[in-house]
């Protein structure tokens, strides 16, 4: 690291990166200040791979279109840029339709796009999501059990926490949006 003094102000640099290590700057930290953060798979394979099982079981038995909208409606609650991009990617490549993906976020006032199943999975997203601003409403949670049988809605719950810990995995992280490198 250098740092050097312009202006009066101390702005301390980062060594150079590759493509794919690209710093994003900090929230309110003046231009062209970078930060470094750790690579989380390399640094906690067990947890990363632990992760990655998860998901995979997570996904078991749901509807890849399902999978694609529980992760996007998370990831703009919690604001995952780096996510979002892959999965509106991973949902273009099944097949969905850019119309649907541009109202995921405001799918209440668009529900035609969406099937009741969809929006109660949605639904239930958002609540799993802001858990900390007021539960699980039972409505929502009785909406989801009755599109969802036992298994179903299990796994619903399950892709619901994968999505959330990916989410701030990457926050935390300072993944960058597009630098996804995942075996296409």
């Amino acid at each position: 690291m250098t740092t050097t003094k312009t202006t009066g102000t101390a702005h301390t640099t980062a060594p150079s990166t590759t493509a794919s290590e690209v710093p994003s700057a900090a929230p309110g930290a003046p231009a062209g200040e970078a930060r470094t953060r750790l690579d989380f798979a390399k640094s906690a394979p067990k947890a990363f791979r632990a992760l990655i099982g998860f998901d995979a079981a997570a996904r078991t038995g749901l509807a890849p279109d399902l999978v694609e909208l529980i992760q996007i409606r998370a990831s703009h609650l919690n604001h995952c840029a780096y996510c979002l991009h892959m999965h509106t990617n991973d949902a273009r490549r099944a097949g969905e339709s850019e119309d649907r993906l541009h109202m995921v976020a405001v799918w209440r006032e668009a529900r035609h796009f969406f099937t009741p199943k969809e929006q109660a999975a949605l639904a239930l997203t958002e609540a799993v999501t802001l858990v900390a601003d007021g539960g699980v409403p039972d409505t929502v949670y009785a909406e989801a059990a009755a599109w969802f049988d036992e298994e179903e809605l299990a796994h619903v719950l399950a892709l619901i926490l994968t999505i959330n810990t990916w989410n701030r995995v990457a926050l935390a992280t300072g993944k960058v949006a597009g630098t996804d490198q995942r075996a296409k």
